[in-house]
Formats: C-alpha cells, sequence, structure tokens
C-alpha cells in the first residue's frame, strides 16, 4: 500500500502531490491494478490533511481512468503505469549516483534541479505528462 508524504513547503498543492505519488507509485510497480488505495480515513489520520482534499485527489485519479471507487469498498487501482519497476537495474544505479552526490556535499534540491536540467536536456521532444 502508498504511504503519502506532503511536503507543505513545495509549493505543490496537496491534492497534486498525492496524484503525483500514486502515479509515481503506478509507474514503479508498486501499485497495480486491484490494489486497494488507503481509505481518505487512513490518509488524513497519516498526513493531517483534510480529508476533501484527499477526496479531490482520488477524484483526479478516477478522472484519469486510473482509479474506480467502489461504494462501500474503496478505491481501487484500474491500471498501470509501469514501465520501470521498483527493482530496476537503472534503480540501482541512480541510488549509486544519488550516494554520490551527497557525498559531494550536494542538498537534496541541488539534485534535484541537476536532475531536472538533465532530464529537460534529454527529453526536450517528449511530451509526457507528469
Amino acid at each position: 500500500m502508498v504511504e503519502y508524504r506532503i511536503d507543505r513547503r513545495s509549493g505543490v498543492a496537496t491534492y497534486v502531490q498525492i496524484v503525483q505519488q500514486t502515479k509515481q507509485a503506478l509507474r514503479l510497480g508498486l501499485l497495480e491494478p486491484g490494489d486497494k488505495l488507503p481509505t481518505a480515513r487512513e490518509v488524513v489520520e497519516a498526513t493531517a490533511i483534510n480529508p476533501n482534499t484527499v477526496l479531490k485527489a482520488y477524484r483526479e485519479l478516477e478522472r484519469e481512468g486510473l482509479v474506480e471507487a467502489r461504494r462501500g469498498l474503496g478505491t481501487f487501482v484500474r491500471k498501470s503505469l509501469s514501465t520501470a519497476p521498483a527493482d530496476s537495474p537503472l534503480r540501482a544505479d541512480l541510488d549509486a549516483w544519488a550516494a554520490r552526490a551527497r557525498e559531494a556535499g550536494l542538498e537534496r534540491e541541488d539534485v534535484a534541479a541537476l536532475f531536472t536540467s538533465v532530464l529537460d536536456a534529454h527529453f526536450a521532444d517528449f511530451k509526457g505528462d507528469a
């Protein structure tokens, strides 16, 4: 099951963070079709956010066809976005790179900026969704 982490300093709307983290879990294969998302109450208890925020995120995911709400049962994954499983050799390479960046004294924001600039350079002509 996915555990949401809300960064109140990020400037990104809370419901968008939930949507993004759900999509990330789908891409990594951590969530698969048929898996149940945490209930709004569970997310509220874990993150101290408004229940309507969770419901807004889940409605957005449902609108995109990624999940479906089943009355009285919860919200379930409908389709996967998995193309890079969590145990991919590329993940190990990236993990080693991130460790080297940290050892070099880079802060999280520095690493994110550097990685984003590399992604932008390699995927400049790609118009995928975030």
